[in-house]
């Protein structure tokens, strides 16, 4: 799909990867740019449109699509993470886990099928890109409530494609290991990637109608070895 005269919705725009997506899509021509988070006073980009939105709550994401009926191009970005073992950690932080990067992900997709589908057709089409991560591959023991989250989300974007693909909705995935984000405040700085050029590159892969991004070499370079013998290489945390 093209990105120069769409309409864009990026949840979690009031910092880290979203904020850059926003910035992006203003920046190649989006004709506008819902930037979502749930207090609009965080956002401070020139050029968007600030809405306010809890991808948790069904009520919020029914009034942010009717506000935003115009949307060609749905992010989703937002979520939450930290390290919780799945046996012994916080069921309360497990549960948010799930919660916002899987129901609140389903939330927005099903609220905004139609939508996209509809505005597609009379336009240069239209696209979904949720941001998914290496931990919807590896299940580290110290993160496991976080990485259950993010397979899901992975389950998830397959499905939501195959189900759109009919109706010209193209829906990417876009993998990423550690980025330099507050998420990630606790992992060394050679080991984390611009999320600018992370951006970017799911940007492009939107453009060129990828329906996968691998975003950086650690990615790529697990990607690459889940289908070999032999243990995967994993990342360090800290």
């Amino acid at each position: 799909m093209r990105i120069r005269n769409s309409v864009a919705l990026v949840t979690g725009a009031n910092r880290g990867l979203g904020r850059h997506l926003a910035a992006q899509l203003v920046e190649r021509g989006a004709a506008k740019v819902y930037a979502a988070a749930r207090d609009t006073a965080t956002i401070d980009l020139p050029g968007v449109v600030p809405l306010r939105l809890d991808i948790t709550d069904p009520d919020d994401v029914a009034r942010a699509a009717e506000v935003a009926g115009d949307v060609t191009l749905l992010v989703n970005n937002a979520g939450i993470g930290a390290r919780e073992s799945v046996l012994t950690g916080d069921m309360a932080r497990i549960r948010a886990f799930m919660d916002t990067n899987y129901y609140g992900t389903l939330n927005m997709l099903r609220a905004f099928a139609p939508i996209l589908t509809r505005n597609g057709a009379a336009a240069d089409g239209a696209g979904v890109l949720n941001v998914l991560s290496t931990a919807s591959w590896l299940h580290l023991a110290a993160q496991g409530g976080y990485s259950a989250s993010k397979t899901a989300g992975l389950a998830l974007t397959d499905a939501v494609r195959e189900e759109l693909r009919p109706d010209g909705v193209l829906v990417t995935g876009l993998f990423v290991a550690f980025m330099d984000t507050d998420m990630a405040a606790r992992v060394p700085a050679d080991a984390k990637i611009d999320p600018a050029i992370v951006a970017a590159r799911a940007l492009d892969g939107v453009e060129s109608g990828h329906e996968e991004v691998l975003a950086d070499p650690q990615t790529a370079a697990v990607k690459a070895t889940l289908s070999m013998p032999g243990p995967v290489p994993i990342p360090v945390l800290p």
